[in-house]
């Protein structure tokens, strides 16, 4: 989802109800696959740019942006070490850990419903992402 959709899917919510629900404040904050998966890697614990790099495969510049966003947001902290050479670690905050859930409501999801032969058919395209472990599913409630 890119910003400009994002704006105009909550400008276009807005102008119908009023108000903006918390289904389309959330999508705008978290509706980038990037953005779930740093959250599901930090949701084990601290991780440096590094470590995110390689874990989810998204390219210096594209997770310079989202982890800005997500600093900017509340979602993650970034904490400095005063080491040489400097090590920088990201870690979920209060607000980034509350997105767990979602992230694994999604996995759950994908898990019982998106790995499936019909999913790999050749004339698919579908989005490479790393893969996830698998979740035990008592963690997901009512999904």
């Amino acid at each position: 989802m890119t910003r400009e959709t994002t704006k105009s899917a909550l400008s276009h919510q807005a102008s119908r109800s009023g108000q903006i629900c918390g289904v389309a404040r959330a999508a705008a904050l978290m509706g980038d696959v990037w953005k779930l998966l740093l959250v599901r890697d930090l949701e084990n614990g601290p991780r440096r740019f590094s470590e995110l790099e390689a874990s989810t495969g998204i390219s210096p510049r594209v997770l310079t942006d989202r982890l800005r966003e997500l600093l900017a947001r509340g979602v993650v902290t970034r904490h400095m070490f005063n080491e040489i050479p400097p090590r920088v670690e990201y870690t979920l905050t209060d607000k980034g850990r509350a997105a767990c859930t979602v992230v694994d409501s999604l996995r759950a999801f994908g898990d019982a419903w998106l790995m499936s032969d019909e999913c790999t058919k050749p004339d698919q395209t579908l989005p490479t992402v790393p893969s996830c472990e698998v979740i035990d599913a008592t963690r997901v409630a009512n999904v």
